[in-house]
């Protein structure tokens, strides 16, 4: 997220300054990792995520950083493949598929048109060859979309077009909790989170006013190319800055449902949807803990 707000505040000459040099340095270490036979494989990928606990038939939501885990063979693929395997026919894979970097309040003011087929994940390169791949599917919505492949693909993505809210209980992410499912967090922190933002939809008048005054009514075009269009509210900037999502982590591993472990180079976690939703629910009640207030109240 702080990505996010440097992005939205430093001029465009620094940001392809930044992203050269940031591209440069990663090309070198990856460079030196396959020099010296430090290479990442499948089988490597596979071992290390059935000792983090995911199984046949698990939903796994996916936020990554490729470059951390150091030179992975065949790139992305691998990472996906690998994963696919584990959770077998029986499982469902998803991945944030959002079409802006940066806050949505910005993007939604240039009046963009989404099209579900063709518009591309911002979220990294894992995710946009993740959204083209064949039999996965995108839900339909202008800002919050997820890309799923699986057996719960279809339930996951369904009734995510024309809510107000994008992280409500028809949503791909509470629906995440309402299955079980994981969430793994590979080289990102809590930052990347996405399912934090479940607790501020499940709470009736929660205490911030979080989302912007205004309500968007964003362009879309579905798989038929009919062009559609929805009423939709988005995170007010002036809050996200506020957020302070790592302060949370503590509390998370005293919980028991956030789990350390390294994958290659990357310092990954594996959390529980649902007992983080639950501990969230009941620490906004009993103590007033959100990721605007670590501390409480």
């Amino acid at each position: 997220m702080m990505r996010k707000i440097l992005l939205n505040i430093l001029p465009k000459v620094l940001i392809n300054l930044y992203k050269k040099n940031k591209k440069r340095l990663r090309l070198k270490q990856r460079g030196s990792l396959l020099n010296n036979k430090q290479i990442v494989t499948e089988t490597d990928i596979i071992n290390v995520f059935h000792k983090t606990g995911i199984i046949q038939g698990d939903t796994v939501m996916l936020h990554s950083s490729l470059s951390k885990i150091g030179y992975v063979e065949n790139g992305a693929d691998t990472l996906i493949n690998a994963i696919i395997k584990i959770i077998s026919d029986e499982g469902t894979l998803m991945m944030p598929a959002f079409p802006a970097v940066g806050f949505n309040y910005d993007y939604l003011k240039a009046n963009p048109v989404f099209d579900i087929k063709n518009t591309p994940s911002k979220m990294g390169a894992v995710t946009e060859l993740f959204r083209k791949r064949k039999g996965v599917l995108r839900s339909l919505h202008p800002t919050d979309s997820v890309s799923a492949f699986g057996k719960n693909a279809a339930y996951l993505v369904k009734d995510h077009f024309n809510q107000l809210t994008p992280y409500n209980v028809y949503s791909p992410f509470y629906k995440l909790c309402e299955l079980k499912g994981k969430i793994l967090m590979i080289g990102v922190d809590l930052n990347s989170l996405t399912n934090l933002h479940t607790l501020e939809d499940a709470v009736e008048n929660f205490k911030f006013p979080v989302y912007h005054d205004v309500i968007f009514t964003a362009a879309l075009i579905d798989e038929t190319k009919k062009k559609l269009s929805m009423k939709t509210k988005v995170h007010d900037p002036a809050y996200s800055k506020r957020r302070k999502c790592n302060a949370l982590m503590p509390y998370f591993e005293t919980a028991g449902f956030l789990k350390h472990f390294k994958l290659g180079s990357a310092d990954c976690m594996i959390i529980q949807a649902d007992s983080m939703h639950k501990w969230m629910l009941e620490n906004y009640r009993t103590k007033g803990i959100t990721m605007y207030t670590p501390n409480g109240n």
